[in-house]
């Protein structure tokens, strides 16, 4: 139908005759001349008609926005030159215009800033537009990127299935009636894990799969019920040997997409040392920012929520410096507040350093007066605060205090502008290897129930569950963990002994993981892995803070397809197919 795409016209086919197809950008009616701006999926190209062309000039006139068309005519020299575009300083003089398909009136027009409910309820309009075109391809070259790295070095590509069995790997599972097996049920996998394990013990040695993932959880900007991952699985290695060859590939993978040089060497940090410092175990390394921790200079002073947590065998008092805060209003510091307070904050002291050589008296803070004035200055010194700066204190138990202060410093990055340019990559190693559930009484696994533990002894491990350490690890860019991944274990008696741990007792485990444990008896080789978000990395490349732009058709955070009206009800008699009866919904 055609012979060259609209945004490819260039001086090359000046005097040529070409056929273009594509949509209606805009329509210039002048008395003289019409001027349509052709659009196809690389880019667009001027189409002009002057009036004394009859009916061609009428039909012209009448294109609506968005409609598909097919010109044909000769490329000549364009009057005034647009430098933007590939083609414009060419335009083609149309000799025959066919509409192929009148657009009806648009819900919105691609330059207008539409809110996402209408975005992605017509997302087939939404994916025209050139911004979201541009996104989508920044996706499609990255995961080309990565097949093209991963099989030039002899990873195989292998897939897993979809419908596989429920072992949750700490959310919920989607589940799928078996027809053929009345009352029982599939899921759709959380990830490839226990498979790609598997595959190491078959003897495949190197595992990729760009792998669609399912997890019935909450939404958020970077999170989808549906998702897609590089799986990788490495078999005879240890973490520095995932961590270099995957670092390679990051390093290749960004420069071959979009052009960035990430650092030669990524720095590494363990997970500790990011909750000290930082209060995330994804920190972003553009801020500068850090914490000072004060406890020992607080223990007895006279403001009570400091001296408690100062105490307290697991408790932490933080100290945070905002500089240039000090003229922030009480509105502001209020805002600040109420984010830490979403974050866990039960409250947020203060100080403000209005003129730091005069003591005491050039703070203006409601909390100065529980301190005398060495213990003030040491504050204000350990937090390396000057004159015209903010501290903000936290105080709770340890994690709460770093995971309230630690929002609280990705919130002051943004509003002072701290926010350093360029990429931050980062390897955060040495997670612990449980968390202990309150709600639950009972340990869970931080990264999931197969990472292995840093010590080999059984023994070990059981008696100090509380403090062991996982041979886990992230990659972390820019605040965003990237990847997550581990050396897995490979000894059955281990694997049962963090099931116990972790409350699955050996009757659960051998109906969840049976399979597992049985393929670990056999020869299992020591492995390990890691697994990529394909959308957190497309968004991150693309310049977007919602990966719901580099999915061609994501669920909105109320988890439903706006298009297409998923999830929806489905007949008693389909029901009764799959001998499933649904309960009426709960009125409260």
């Amino acid at each position: 139908m055609r012979t060259h795409f609209c945004g490819l016209v260039d001086e090359a086919l000046i005097g040529q005759t070409v056929t273009l197809c594509g949509w209606v950008n805009t329509n210039r009616v002048q008395s003289h001349v019409v001027f349509t701006d052709l659009r196809d999926h690389e880019g667009m190209v001027q189409i002009v008609v002057d009036s004394d062309m009859g009916e061609l000039f009428k039909t012209a006139g009448d294109l609506s926005v968005e409609s598909c068309v097919r010109v044909t005519g000769s490329v000549r020299a364009r009057g005034a030159a647009n430098d933007k575009i590939r083609s414009g300083k060419v335009e083609v003089l149309a000799e025959r215009i066919e509409v192929l398909n009148k657009a009806e009136p648009l819900p919105f027009h691609a330059h207008e800033n539409a809110g996402e409910e209408t975005r992605l309820t017509y997302r087939y309009l939404d994916l025209r537009r050139p911004e979201m075109q541009k996104m989508m391809r920044t996706r499609i070259r990255l995961v080309q990127s990565l097949r093209r790295w991963l099989d030039e070095r002899g990873f195989q590509d292998i897939e897993t299935p979809i419908l596989t069995k429920a072992t949750p790997e700490g959310a919920r599972d989607f589940l799928v009636p078996a027809r053929m097996h009345p009352g029982e049920f599939y899921a759709l996998p959380q990830s490839p894990q226990l498979f790609k394990q598997i595959l190491m013990v078959a003897g495949f040695d190197r595992y990729y799969q760009i792998a669609r993932c399912f997890r019935d959880e909450a939404l958020r900007a970077d999170r989808q019920l549906e998702f897609t991952q590089l799986d990788m699985e490495f078999a005879w290695v240890s973490e520095r040997d995932v961590q270099d060859t995957v670092e390679g590939m990051i390093r290749e993978v960004f420069k071959d997409t979009i052009g960035v040089e990430l650092d030669a060497q990524f720095p590494r940090m363990t997970y500790a040392e990011a909750m000290r410092r930082y209060g995330s175990d994804k920190p972003d390394l553009r801020i500068a920012l850090e914490f000072a921790d004060i406890a020992e200079l607080v223990k007895t002073c006279e403001f009570k929520v400091f001296t408690d947590w100062a105490n307290h065998a697991d408790g932490r008092v933080i100290a945070l410096r905002a500089p240039g805060a000090a003229g922030w209003s009480r509105k502001q510091i209020d805002e600040a507040g109420a984010h830490a307070a979403k974050h866990g904050a039960k409250g947020l002291a203060w100080m403000k350093i209005e003129d730091a050589s005069k003591g005491r008296e050039g703070i203006n803070s409601p909390i100065a007066k529980f301190f005398d004035d060495a213990t003030l200055a040491a504050i204000v010194e350990a937090a390396g605060a000057q004159t015209g700066d903010a501290i903000f204190f936290g105080a709770a138990d340890y994690k709460t205090a770093s995971d309230f202060m630690g929002a609280l410093r990705l919130k002051l990055g943004k509003d002072l502008g701290l926010v350093g340019e360029g990429w931050k990559p980062l390897w955060v190693t040495d997670f612990p290897m449980f968390e202990w559930d309150e709600e639950a009484q009972r340990y869970v696994a931080l990264h999931h129930p197969f990472t292995a533990p840093a010590v080999d002894d059984i023994a070990d491990l059981r008696a100090n569950a509380k403090t062991a350490v996982s041979r886990g690890y992230d990659m972390v860019l820019n605040g965003n963990e990237i990847g997550g991944g581990s050396i897995r274990i490979h000894r059955p008696q281990m694997q049962s002994a963090v099931f116990d741990l972790l409350g699955i007792g050996a009757e659960e485990a051998e109906a969840k993981f049976g399979f597992l444990l049985d393929a670990l008896k056999y020869g299992a080789p020591p492995h390990g892995g890691i697994a990529f978000g394909i959308d957190r990395i497309a968004a991150l490349m693309a310049g977007t803070e919602s990966i719901r732009d580099v999915i061609a058709f994501p669920k909105t955070t109320t988890a439903q397809c706006l298009m297409t009206g998923a999830p929806s009800p489905i007949p008693d008699a389909q029901l009764a197919e799959v001998h499933v009866m649904v309960r009426p919904k709960d009125p409260a």
